[in-house]
This record gives structure tokens, sequence and C-alpha cells, in this order.
């Protein structure tokens, strides 16, 4: 028996149903195995830039610095086949798991993905780095017998300045995860995934990438003890809603205000189902004649104000084609929200206050970065759980080219490493797919 009497139909991006009468468990990160697959490859799978590795050693500018006299001239571009095959063998468990190292570029670049069996063994998610950066080290040094008093050339053009730096700086195998002594606590692995690099992933489709950081998101929140007890059906709710789409609320509301609509309109269309659906109902009217609303249900109610914020979002980026405008919108979205109903804003406040935050810190007086280069794990938009991300993420896909770092300058290899992956161009359909699949058995 579920645990939730909430039961959802749930849509794609294109607002065609893909599950009907799905329990709200159907899409838990601890039940459906679509989303459990998602955080598994997240982890799993590395980018290994040969090209950059052959340049590295060729010209002896690594990491940094300049070492000359220790110059390395082999041709790793000509030999990825052959490196993917040592690579492969080192890195597998059993020849029949599931390890995969697959050449890309016309063998510019490798992409790994480390087996199950070698990640459950460890307890941190760094080893799939580590497994990969030492395959790597060891296939270039036995393939073109590398002497030992120039071996440490490869593992500095392979790992960087690790470990005199705490991070691997000039590194040339990539993980879409930041190192752990980078995340602000426990649980930030998932949320330390910059706008940008998700924009890449889902080929800037802005609901899949909304569908994607909610993923992301809710599987941290569930990481870090905070949707634990009766916070986890709030979690879910707003996973639902707002990430994927459930009873098609966020498609109805971009598509009713999308050719003309403004902010305004979306929270009137907004405030509008959410009274016909019976999540919000006037508690007193005032003399003015001002309706004072109340809800029996503030989770949901939370979840349907986080659905018109990204959908504020998309009509409002999307008529600018600029991200810039994204916390400003989170901002005067939950501003006009809360002013019309007199109930909480998203995250019960928190969106609108990181809304403030975020405006000054990527482009206001300080202008320290745009938009794409936030995540959940940043120090001014890690307060909102679950909520704001998936919206920055929305506006990022349907920026115009304005920003400063795009996704294509600072995500590009992500694209390369998880575009043909349709757990992470398509995690609309994905996760809908295995949520219908288990219904019955939730």
């Amino acid at each position: 028996m579920p645990k939730y009497t909430d039961v959802i139909d749930l849509y794609d991006d294109y607002g065609k149903r893909i599950a009907k009468g799905v329990p709200l468990e159907a899409i838990s990160p601890l039940r459906n195995n679509a989303i459990k697959e998602i955080a598994s490859l997240t982890k799993r799978t590395l980018a290994v830039n040969l090209a950059g590795i052959e340049k590295a050693l060729k010209t002896g500018n690594m990491a940094g610095a300049m070492i000359k006299g220790k110059e390395i001239d082999v041709d790793l571009v000509k030999n990825a086949s052959k490196l993917a095959a040592a690579i492969k063998k080192m890195v597998q468990v059993t020849e029949d798991d599931d390890t995969v190292v697959s050449v890309k570029g016309d063998g510019k670049s490798l992409v790994v993905i480390v087996p199950k069996l070698r990640a459950d063994a460890g307890v941190e998610y760094i080893n799939g780095f580590t497994t990969v950066a030492a395959a790597t080290t060891e296939a270039i040094i036995d393939m073109f017998k590398v002497p030992m008093y120039k071996a440490n050339m490869v593992k500095c053009a392979v790992w960087g300045r690790y470990p005199q730096t705490v991070g691997f700086q000039g590194s040339n195998v990539k993980c879409i995860l930041e190192i752990p002594q980078n995340n602000e606590g426990a649980g930030f692995a998932l949320r330390n995934i910059m706008a940008n690099h998700v924009v890449a992933l889902v080929n800037r489709n802005a609901m899949q990438g909304t569908a994607l950081s909610a993923i992301y998101e809710t599987c941290a929140s569930f990481e870090m003890g905070d949707a634990i007890g009766p916070f986890e059906r709030g979690h879910l709710l707003t996973l639902a809603y707002q990430g994927l789409n459930a009873n098609n609320l966020l498609y109805n509301l971009v598509k009713k205000n999308g050719k003309t609509g403004t902010v305004g309109t979306v929270v009137e269309s907004l405030v509008g189902k959410a009274i016909e659906d019976g999540v919000i109902y006037v508690k007193e009217t005032l003399p003015s004649g001002y309706k004072v609303y109340t809800t029996d249900d503030l989770p949901l109610w939370n979840a349907y104000a986080a659905a018109g914020q990204t959908a504020a979002v998309m009509v409002n980026v999307g008529a600018a084609r600029a991200a810039q405008g994204v916390p400003a919108t989170v901002l005067y979205y939950n501003d006009l929200l809360e002013h019309e109903t007199g109930l909480p804003g998203v995250d019960y406040g928190r969106a609108e206050g990181v809304g403030v935050g975020m405006s000054f810190f990527s482009h206001s007086i300080y202008g320290g970065g745009g938009p794409g280069l936030f995540h959940g794990n940043h120090v001014v938009t890690r307060h909102a759980k679950g909520t704001l991300i998936p919206s920055v993420t929305a506006a990022n896909c349907l920026d115009g080219g304005t920003q400063t770092f795009s996704a294509e300058a600072t995500s590009g290899v992500f694209k390369e490493v998880f575009g043909d992956m349709k757990q992470f161009h398509s995690p609309i359909q994905f996760v809908g797919a295995e949520a219908k699949k288990i219904a019955k058995k939730v």
C-alpha cells in the first residue's frame, strides 16, 4: 500500500499523457528505478580528453605550468580505440558487466561508464573519477612504454595538479559532479551541478531541463535528510508538479500565457487553477473586497506555486530570450503571488529571498557570473531546496545567447558525453515510463 493518497497523471513536454493514476511514491527516488539510474550514471560517467592529454604531453604545458625537457610525443588520438580497449580491461570487474568505453570526436575523447560493481564497492562517488584517471594513466604508460622518469608527466596530464591542489586542477578527465570537498555540506553532491551543465544535457529543452534539475535536487534532498518524515511528501509533490509536469499543469500554464502573457497573468492562471482544483479557498473577505485565501494542504499549494514559478520564468525569459531575468522573475512572481492570495510563496518564502540575492550575485553590482553558473550548492541559491534551480535551468535553456558564460562555452563536453543518453535528454519520458510500470506495485 502506498504511504500517501496522492494520485497523479504524468504528461511529457508535448502535453501528451504518459501515465494515468500514478501513486505519488512511484516517482520517489527510493522507488523509481529510472531516477536511480539517472543518479547512478551521473556519478559513473566520465569524459577523457585524449586530445588535451596529447597536447599537454607534447608541449610540456600542463596544469598551469610549463615543464621543459620532459615532453612526450605520443599519438593518443590516432590510437584512441586501442587505448579504449586497454582502459576498459582495467576498469571492468567482469567481462560481461556494464562497463562502457566509447570513442568520441574521431578519437579526441573517450566516454567511460564505470561499472556498478566498482562504484558500489566504495562509499564515495569520487571512485568513478579516480578509477578512470588511474586506468588512463596506466594505459598510456604501458602502450607507449613511457620511461619511469617521465611517467609523472603522464600522471599530471591526466590527473592535473592533484594532490598538490585539493581539486584536480588542470585535469583532462571530467565528471559532471564536483569533488566532495567543494560541496557545501552533507548530501549536496547532486545539488552541485551547474544549471548550464543540465542545459547542455537536455539540448536546451526547457521542460526537460526543469525535470532533470528537479530530479537532481530531489535526490539530494533525500540524501541530505531533508525529505524524511512529514517533509517527504512535500518534496515529491514539487518534483511531480514542477519537474515532471503532473496533471499537465506546467505545460498548460505556459501554453495559456506563452503568446501574450506576463508574470502577472501566470499568477492569475495559477491561482485560478488552484481554486478550481480545490487546493486553496477563500478564508475571509476584507472590507476592501480583498480576499484572503487559505489551504488545507500547504505542500500541495507549494507544488502548484513552484510549477507556476517555472511557468512564469518560461513566459518572461522566453519573451526576452535573456536568462538574466530569472532572479527578478522568481522574486516578483512570488511577491505577486503572496499579495494575491495571502499565502506563502514557493518554498514558503525562501525562493523569493533567493531571488534577491541571486540578482545581486549574477549580474547586478557584484556581477560574479551569469545565471547559468548557478547551482543548488551556491551560497546564494542553496536555501530553496528543490524549487529554485529547476526554474533557473529553464531560463538558461531559453537564453538566446546573451550570457558571457553560455552552456556551449562551459558545458560542451557534457553534451558530448550525455547527449545521446535518453536518461538525460528525455528524463520526463524515462521517469514517467518507469512510474507507469511500477504504479500497481507501489
